[in-house]
């Protein structure tokens, strides 16, 4: 069983719901990620997101763009990222780590260091799984295998145009969690329709047997309670970015831990358990 499968059944037998931070690697300062992930836990986080910097993000709003334009310009890519999970690892052997982000970076890693060397070098830093955006299910089931067989997760989003098709072939390759992208258009866009989500999550479910996280318009404890009475997991990405852009260095930890510990104490909450921040 992976970090994150084993997260999700500690969770579903506590009746509790999974909160899920989202944060780009190398913002807004080169070396804060495993400090700031540390802060994450500390505030609730039951998995994290680790955005990796892309030039190109075709499903990021303008705020993870600008987050992401600035890591790049403090020189993090996938090696550096990698070196992150791997400082994170040394104080945390428990809480999974998705790396978020798109295929080039992922391919340009394996074509510097040979096939099937970011498999390799992800497992041995410690990652638990990939979100990689721009890869469709019918052309990943090699690479899902391999991740699988180094005891990773390859994880998909799913949009309200999903068709009942595109959920079966998903499903067929998908492991961990799927994420359910509640808005159309890119991260941080729009406002969050609780109807439309209460509405297409038993037919995600339809098809898909493993935990289904919701995110995209999540910013407050309000939204996140109301999520985590449907949803498996509640993701916040663009509220957290906004939150600690142009922050002074030492503010940004406590300030991402207390927002996360509103979330954690709203979701707990709305399933009747205990606060656990």
């Amino acid at each position: 069983m992976s970090r994150i499968a084993a997260t999700f059944s500690a969770l579903k037998a506590q009746n509790r719901k999974a909160l899920i931070p989202y944060v780009t690697a190398g913002f807004p300062f080169a070396d804060i990620t495993p400090e700031l992930m540390h802060g994450m836990v500390a505030g609730g986080a039951d998995v994290i997101e680790l955005g990796v910097p892309f030039s190109d993000p075709s499903a990021d709003g303008p705020v993870i763009q600008k987050a992401g334009d600035q890591a790049l310009a403090l020189g993090i890519g996938m090696v550096q990222v990698l070196e992150m999970v791997r400082v994170f690892r040394q104080q945390d052997d428990n809480t999974p780590v998705v790396l978020m982000g798109y295929a080039n970076p992922i391919e340009a890693y394996d074509l510097k260091r040979g096939e099937g060397a970011f498999v390799r070098d992800a497992s041995k830093a410690g990652v638990d799984g990939v979100l990689v955006v721009d890869y469709p299910p019918e052309e990943c089931v090699a690479f899902a295998a391999a991740l699988r067989a180094h005891g990773m997760d390859l994880i998909f989003l799913l949009a309200p145009t999903s068709t009942d098709e595109r959920m079966a072939q998903i499903a067929g390759v998908a492991s961990g969690y799927v994420y359910y992208v509640s808005l159309k258009g890119v991260t941080g866009a729009g406002t969050l329709d609780l109807g439309a989500v209460e509405a297409m999550l038993p037919r995600i479910r339809r098809h898909v047997g493993i935990p289904v996280g919701v995110g995209f318009g999540i910013r407050d404890a309000a939204t996140a309670q109301a999520i985590g009475r449907v949803a498996d997991a509640v993701v916040i990405g663009s509220r957290i970015i906004g939150l600690i852009d142009g922050q002074p260095r030492g503010q940004i930890v406590p300030v991402v831990r207390d927002f996360l510990r509103e979330i954690r104490s709203a979701l707990d909450g709305s399933t009747g358990s205990a606060d656990s921040a």
